[in-house]
């Protein structure tokens, strides 16, 4: 898929207003997800130390590249081991710039798209975030490392109760993992400082507009006309949102009503 390097805001609105601007990005490839059920194998230690290195120059060829420029999330994505979250026999792929399936007839988000969309939600320390789609659980995990809380849902319960195993296992201990119907958000812990939606449904949820604080940032990509997609970064003012179209993407479809 090759995108535009300079992208015009979008016409697609959800309750707020449209800021009329035009925003520059370098093209980036994307296919996300909404699920995920893998087994992790050990790895011996000369292997940690290869992906070590393929992590590291991952991380640096995303700033070279401009598409992260944010000290802070790249160091999250250099702490973040991602070959644990995939499939055993794509591990050797993890660190290379493209999604990767990782079964359920899902895949996980090239790097370049977590990268962007994390650093769109210009995370802080004190903030409390909600995800909707955790899949294998790596876009939780890369925020886990910048933000107090990740509440993250996934529709698919066995598919949440890997990621939930998967991230205490690895020591997350600030991303409590919900099986539940993202399209309705978790209402107990809101309202959310942002909220980072990794599925694509038709219009941006209402309850998750009304979870956001006022001033807080959602990500999200909206399904267009026909196959189109377009990923928003939205702000809440004044009860409304404002939005900013960061690029066209491919994301797997938002599914409501709590059919998998």
């Amino acid at each position: 898929m090759r995108l535009s390097n300079r992208l015009r805001i979008g016409a697609h609105t959800q309750g707020g207003k449209v800021s009329h601007m035009t925003r520059y990005v370098r093209p980036v490839q994307a296919l996300a997800v909404c699920a995920l059920c893998v087994l992790i194998a050990p790895l011996p230690a000369c292997a940690q130390q290869d992906y070590a290195a393929q992590r590291e120059a991952m991380v640096d060829g995303l700033l070279e590249a401009g598409i992260i420029t944010d000290q802070r999330v790249a160091g999250a994505m250099k702490a973040v081991q991602r070959h644990l979250f995939v499939p055993t026999g794509q591990q050797a792929a993890a660190y290379e710039d493209h999604p990767l399936p990782i079964g359920e007839g899902q895949t996980i988000s090239a790097p370049s798209i977590v990268g962007m969309m994390t650093e769109a939600l210009k995370p802080k320390a004190t903030d409390r975030v909600l995800e909707i789609g955790t899949g294998s659980g790596y876009q939780a995990a890369v925020l886990a490392k910048l933000v107090r809380h990740v509440y993250t849902i996934e529709i698919i319960e066995t598919l949440a109760v890997s990621a939930r195993e998967r991230l205490q296992q690895l020591g997350y201990k600030n991303v409590p993992v919900k099986h539940g119907d993202g399209y309705l958000g978790w209402e107990e812990h809101a309202p959310y400082d942002s909220v980072i939606v990794t599925c694509a449904p038709d219009e941006v949820p209402q309850p998750l507009i009304d979870q956001l604080k006022e001033g807080g940032l959602m990500v999200i990509p909206v399904n267009e006309e026909g196959w189109a997609q377009k990923l928003y970064l939205m702000e809440k003012k004044g009860g409304e949102m404002e939005q900013t179209e960061l690029a066209d993407v491919i994301f797997v479809p938002m599914v409501h009503g709590g059919e998998e």
